[in-house]
């Protein structure tokens, strides 16, 4: 997904617009820039920051900020960053603008740089598969992300020609309802998606605005569409196909991508939606997602 434009280098911005705290951070992160890595790993869960951490050589600095959690530090020579978003493309939409904010706006005057930096940000989630095939506790590497969450409608971007085709057969295979958001598509960086998804599964990955009737589910109170699972989970064209269902991954590649960042989203499969199986020791898995993601991220530079 591409920015149509940019907020212009001699454009500061409004005091309203540019949040910041006392001591000069970004307002929702609590994040200053020399608290920031190269290569930033973003999860859902504030528990998991700790379980990335302490894989590094050592950590610089501790923040926390509500549900948003930050350890930095270094791994290998790289800086790096583990950092809790919390759940959903909302949570997402803040994170990427401030993390964005801290390296490509003057704080100080809070006017865009002219000349900008370029994050590798990658996500260690966990997800649902949509295909029988792919069993619990294993890894999938989102190639596009599919969003039914609404906001990159609210930016002004444009999808590419990758993007707006695998959109418009899946609108189609669909026969998408007329009282459903009308979904996007957007593309992880694909030097990434190649690297971290070797050996492992990749496809297209269906974000979802929320954990039960948006992804299907029914309590108490049904899903307004039945069947929209079976559908995800038999959509193809050209050689896509649609393996899972998570919270995060379309709003984190349709703006990392618009603001000129790598993105990637790497998810333990917890849940085998077809099959109606869930993992019995995703912890273990998760730790080993953890392990290969630190591996290859920090080694590959």
């Amino acid at each position: 997904m591409h920015a149509i434009t940019h907020t212009p280098t001699d454009s500061p911005l409004a005091e309203s617009e540019l949040v910041l705290n006392p001591d000069g951070s970004v307002y929702h992160l609590a994040l200053r820039p020399e608290q920031l890595g190269d290569v930033v790993l973003v999860c859902g869960d504030p528990g998991r920051v700790p379980l990335i951490s302490r894989h590094f050589d050592r950590v610089d600095h501790r923040v926390t900020n509500r549900e948003f959690v930050t350890h930095t530090g270094e791994l290998h020579g790289t800086r790096i960053t583990a950092l809790a978003t919390g759940i959903g493309t909302d949570n997402i939409d803040i994170v990427v603008n401030e993390v964005d904010a801290l390296v490509n706006i003057d704080l100080a005057s809070r006017t865009p740089l002219a000349r900008t930096r370029s994050l590798r940000i990658i996500r260690l989630g966990t997800c649902g598969a949509l295909r029988e095939e792919v069993p619990v506790d294993a890894l999938v590497v989102s190639s596009f992300g599919i969003g039914l969450d609404n906001v990159m409608h609210y930016y002004a971007c444009e999808p590419a020609d990758a993007e707006l085709r695998i959109l418009n057969a899946f609108l189609a295979h669909t026969e998408w309802p007329d009282n459903l958001p009308l979904p996007y598509v957007a593309q992880g960086d694909q030097g990434l998606v190649e690297m971290l998804g070797r050996d492992h599964h990749v496809g297209l990955t269906v974000t979802a605005g929320g954990f039960y009737g948006p992804q299907g589910r029914a309590l108490r109170l049904p899903p307004s569409v039945d069947s929209l699972n079976e559908a995800f989970g038999t959509f193809a064209h050209e050689e896509h196909r649609i393996l899972n269902y998570e919270m995060e991954t379309s709003a984190l590649y349709g703006l990392a991508g618009a603001l000129g960042h790598r993105a990637c989203t790497v998810c333990t499969v917890v849940a085998n939606r077809l099959r109606k199986e869930y993992s019995r020791d995703h912890h273990t898995a998760i730790e080993r997602m953890i392990a290969h993601v630190l591996e290859r991220s920090t080694g590959a530079w």
